[in-house]
C-alpha cells in the first residue's frame, strides 16, 4: 500500500467524522436552549424539576459548555484530519465527566428525575468514549 493511500481517508472516514459533528452539534444546540429558558419555559416544567435545573451551579453549566464546545470543535478538527482531534474530544470528555459528577453525585438528579436520569446521560458517556477511540484510532493513518 503506498504512502499516499494510506493517508487518504475512507468515505466511512467521513460519514462517521460527520456524525460525530452531528451529535456534538445537537448537544450545543441542547445547551443553548437550557441556558436561554426563559420563566414560561421552565413553567412547562415539574416546580421540582424546574428547580432543580434552575440551581444548576455555574461550574457544571461551564462543564456542560465545555463538553460540548470542545465535542464541536473536535469533530471539525476530525473531519480536517487534524491531530488536535484527540485532545479535544478528551476535553470534551472531560467536560461530561464533571457535569455528570455534579448532577449524579452532588445533587442526585436520581431523587429529582426518577429513572428517566439513566437515559441520556449513559449515551452521552458511551459516545464519548467511541469519540476518543476513533480520534486515537485513526491518528497515524489519516492525521496530517
Amino acid at each position: 500500500m503506498s504512502d499516499d493511500h494510506a493517508r487518504n481517508p475512507t468515505t466511512a472516514y467521513y460519514v462517521i467524522s460527520g456524525i460525530f459533528l452531528t451529535w456534538n452539534i445537537i448537544g450545543l444546540m441542547l445547551y443553548y436552549q437550557q441556558m436561554t429558558m426563559t420563566p414560561e419555559m421552565l413553567a412547562s416544567f415539574d416546580p421540582v424539576k424546574a428547580a432543580f435545573i434552575q440551581a444548576t451551579p455555574v461550574w457544571a453549566n461551564a462543564a456542560y459548555a465545555t463538553a460540548v464546545t470542545f465535542g464541536v470543535i473536535a469533530s471539525l478538527l476530525l473531519l480536517l484530519r487534524h491531530k488536535l482531534a484527540f485532545g479535544a474530544f478528551v476535553v470534551s470528555f472531560i467536560g461530561i465527566v464533571l457535569q455528570d459528577l455534579e448532577s449524579f453525585v452532588v445533587r442526585d438528579v436520581i431523587a429529582v428525575f426518577g429513572n428517566e436520569a439513566f437515559i441520556i446521560p449513559p449515551i452521552v458517556f458511551v459516545i464519548a468514549l467511541i469519540e476518543i477511540g476513533y480520534a486515537k484510532s485513526v491518528a497515524n493513518r489519516y492525521y496530517r
